[in-house]
This record gives structure tokens, C-alpha cells and sequence, in this order.
């Protein structure tokens, strides 16, 4: 029963929201793959490791996501729940396991078993990324570029949220970061395997007419992650929030109030929906039903028109286009997916391979604490981040105005436009039979 009404509430839109918003609280702890930086030097001392070992270290890290395939191919067979589990269990397995060695519970493992819970580790973040990025997408089909720069935004983020927590409550300490790094995330891909669902694909493409009020909402949200941004970016140039004290808990209180307040927005909107019933439950019920028998063959005539755009848009046979969704086979035999894999393969190794080291090179500056500079990193990184998917966006749609072909003469349906001129002639009749 349960199951039943959380599916139910995943096809209305505050419901979509709701699993939206869940989804930004996940990606808010799911960057902890860029954070091997706040505790390599740790490993490195405990297990008396020369740099290439830690180089080895990191590079396992780093090939625990080049099997983020699985949970893409796993994306269409099993339920977001699953993946946001499988993802949380081997966080807290991989973190929980470098917890143990840096707080020195446990002797220092062999080399080999650190590289496999370090591989775990980066493993975790592609399985709640890919639950999250492609359950959002699928509800939001007419929006993908704003969820997907929202998104990849808040993974940006993330870094320097774990990073600055950890230096105002307790003091950069590497053991208890490991333990943030390794609860938090299961923590909350708990909360997110409740609300977040997949709706059904009618309820995504039927929001057309909100198409406007879903534009303020995402920038509403938008707005809120630009003001978390600056909010840590103020607070790592000033130092507030490393002080210690009550200074650092009311630094991390209001942290934790601007991360939940995406939340009003699915709030509002369910609001909005509870009035809107309340008003049709008072409404005349007889108004109601001539008001539907009037607008039921406009409704069958624009929903007809619908579906034979979408059969028109997916004939059999044909390839999906830029910007809709592909098989495996289809993407493999498409020339942009090589391009994009060119480029993620020769451009994104080089900012890895400085986020790995940062902590090795801040020490080499004489730099006690490395901990702003990868802040820094994440912050504007997330700049960037949020960019390309609103660029993108403005690109996409620019293209696809271009690209429509022009409107018809009638701006209704052929069926409203026969209504429309039958009530026309009804009322040229009945005035011509009026007496002068």
C-alpha cells in the first residue's frame, strides 16, 4: 500500500519535484570520488608509501569509475532504489574500510586490498549518479539540459561541502572526514530511495502547460546553488568557518538550511495542487461536466495531434536524434558518441590527475593544510558545471526554432478549428433570423 501511494505521488508534478530535489541532496554528497586529496597524505604516512604508490592508490580510485557501465546498463533493468543501495553500500563498504586504516582500528591493510576499497569507493558515486541523472531525465523529458547542469552542478559542489563541514566541526581531521565520506552518503540515498521514482511518461510529457512554471522553479533552485556557492566561496576566503566554536556551528547550521531549502519548491507547488483540488471539489458539478463535454473533443483532437508528432518523431527504423534517448548499440554506432568519448578521454584525465595530487603539491608548497585549495577547486568547478547545461539548453532550443518548420494558418487543431467554424455559422444564422 505504500509502494502503491509513493508511486502514485511520483506521477503527479510536486511528486516529479519532490524526486527532483531528493536527487540534488544526493548529488550534494555524491563528489566524494575528488576528495582523496583531504586524507592521501594520511595514507601515504601510515602505510609508508613513496609517491608512485600513491599515484596507484588514486589511479584505482579512479578505474572504480571506469565501471560506471554497469550501473548504466543496470539503469533499465532494475528500479532506482537498487542502484541508489548498491551505490550506498559500496561507499560505506570502500570509505568505511580507509576509515579503519587511517584511524588505525585496524593494522594498515596490504597494498592490493586498499586498492580494491578504493576502487569501491569511486565505483559507489557512478551508481546514485546514474540513479539520480536518469530518473530526473526521464521526468523531466522536456528539460533536460536545466536537470542535467543542475545536477552535475551540485556533484561540483559536494567537494567543498564534505570539505568545509569537515574543517569547521572537526579541525580537518582525515579520520573523521572518511567517516563522513562513508555515512552521509548511505544516509541519504536511504531518504532518496523513498522519494525518488520514476513517473509514468504521460505525466512527464503532460506538464507542457506548467512548461513556464517549471522554468522559475528550476531557476529558483539554480539561484539557491549559485548562493550555496558563494556562501562557501566567502566563507574559505575569509576563514570563518574554519575558527572552531560557535562561529563554525553557526557556519554549518546555515550550510545545512541553504541545502534544504530546495525543498520549498515541491512544497509550494503541492500547495498549489491541494487548493487548486479544494477549489474543483467546491466547484458546481453540473458547470464541471458541460465545461468537460465542451472541451472533451478539443482534448481527443489535441492529444491525437500529440502522439501522431511523437509516433512521427520515433518511426520504426529510424535513429533517435541528438538530445534523445539511445540504446547501447545506437550510441556506439553514432559518430557523436565517439566524439564526446575523444574528448572525456583526452580532457577530463588532466583535471583528475591534478585533483588526485593536490594534496601532495600543497605539502611540497609548504602548505599545512590543503584543504582550501580543494574547496577552491570544487567551487568553481560547480560554476562550471551549471554553465554548460543552461548554455546548452539556450543552444538547443536556438537550434530547434530554427529548425521547426512554419506555423500553420489556423492556431488551433483541425477539430477546434471545425468547432470553431460551425459556432460561426450557428451565430451568423441566428442573427440573420433576429427581426431588424
Amino acid at each position: 500500500m505504500v509502494a502503491a501511494a509513493l508511486d502514485a505521488m511520483a506521477g503527479t508534478r510536486w511528486g516529479r519535484w519532490l524526486g527532483l530535489v531528493t536527487a540534488v541532496w544526493v548529488q550534494c554528497i555524491s563528489g566524494n570520488n575528488y576528495t582523496f586529496s583531504n586524507y592521501s597524505d594520511a595514507l601515504k604516512t601510515l602505510m609508508g608509501l613513496t609517491q608512485l604508490q600513491l599515484n596507484g592508490l588514486s589511479v584505482a580510485k579512479d578505474v572504480g569509475k571506469a565501471f560506471g557501465l554497469l550501473a548504466g546498463l543496470a539503469s533499465d533493468r532494475v528500479p532506482t532504489w537498487l542502484l541508489l543501495a548498491i551505490g550506498s553500500l559500496e561507499g560505506l563498504l570502500g570509505y568505511g574500510a580507509q576509515w579503519m586504516v587511517v584511524s588505525r582500528t585496524v593494522a594498515p591493510l596490504p597494498y592490493w586490498q586498499m586498492c580494491v576499497f578504493l576502487c569501491l569507493g569511486g565505483n559507489s558515486t557512478t551508481w546514485m549518479n546514474t540513479a539520480v541523472l536518469v530518473t530526473c531525465i526521464r521526468n523531466f523529458r522536456r528539460s533536460r539540459g536545466p536537470v542535467s547542469g543542475l545536477l552535475k552542478g551540485y556533484v561540483g559542489l559536494s567537494t567543498a561541502i564534505f570539505t568545509d563541514i569537515c574543517s569547521a566541526l572537526f579541525a580537518d581531521n582525515p579520520a573523521s572526514f572518511l567517516v563522513m565520506l562513508a555515512v552521509v552518503p548511505a544516509a541519504v540515498c536511504a531518504l532518496a530511495m523513498v522519494f525518488l521514482r520514476e513517473g509514468p511518461a504521460g505525466g512527464a510529457a503532460g506538464a507542457t502547460a506548467d512548461e513556464a512554471e517549471d522554468g522559475r522553479c528550476f531557476a529558483a533552485i539554480n539561484s539557491l546553488a549559485v548562493a550555496i556557492a558563494l556562501y562557501l566561496l566567502a566563507a574559505d576566503l575569509t576563514g570563518i568557518g574554519s575558527g572552531g566554536g560557535v562561529v563554525s556551528a553557526v557556519f554549518v547550521a546555515v550550510l545545512l538550511v541553504l541545502l534544504a531549502s530546495p525543498g520549498a519548491v515541491p512544497a509550494l507547488l503541492a500547495w498549489k495542487s491541494w487548493m487548486k483540488a479544494r477549489k474543483a471539489t467546491n466547484a458546481d458539478l453540473e458547470e464541471a461536466e458541460s465545461l468537460d463535454a465542451a472541451a472533451a473533443p478539443l482534448l481527443v483532437a489535441a492529444k491525437a495531434a500529440g502522439m501522431s508528432e511523437e509516433d512521427k518523431a520515433r518511426a520504426p527504423g529510424e535513429r533517435p536524434r541528438l538530445g534523445e534517448e539511445h540504446t547501447i548499440a545506437q550510441a556506439l554506432t553514432s559518430l557523436d558518441f565517439w566524439l564526446m568519448f575523444a574528448s572525456f578521454l583526452m580532457g577530463v584525465g588532466t583535471g583528475l590527475a591534478v585533483m588526485n595530487n593536490l594534496g601532495q603539491m600543497g605539502v611540497a608548497m609548504g602548505y599545512d593544510d590543503v584543504s582550501l585549495f580543494v574547496s577552491m577547486t570544487s567551487i568553481w568547478g560547480f560554476f562550471g558545471r551549471i554553465a554548460s547545461g543552461t548554455i546548452s539548453e539556450h543552444f538547443i532550443r536556438y537550434v530547434t526554432l530554427r529548425s521547426s518548420p512554419a506555423p500553420q494558418s489556423h492556431a488551433f487543431p483541425p477539430a477546434a478549428s471545425a468547432l470553431r467554424l460551425t459556432w460561426n455559422r450557428e451565430s451568423w444564422n441566428s442573427k440573420s433570423s433576429e427581426p431588424e
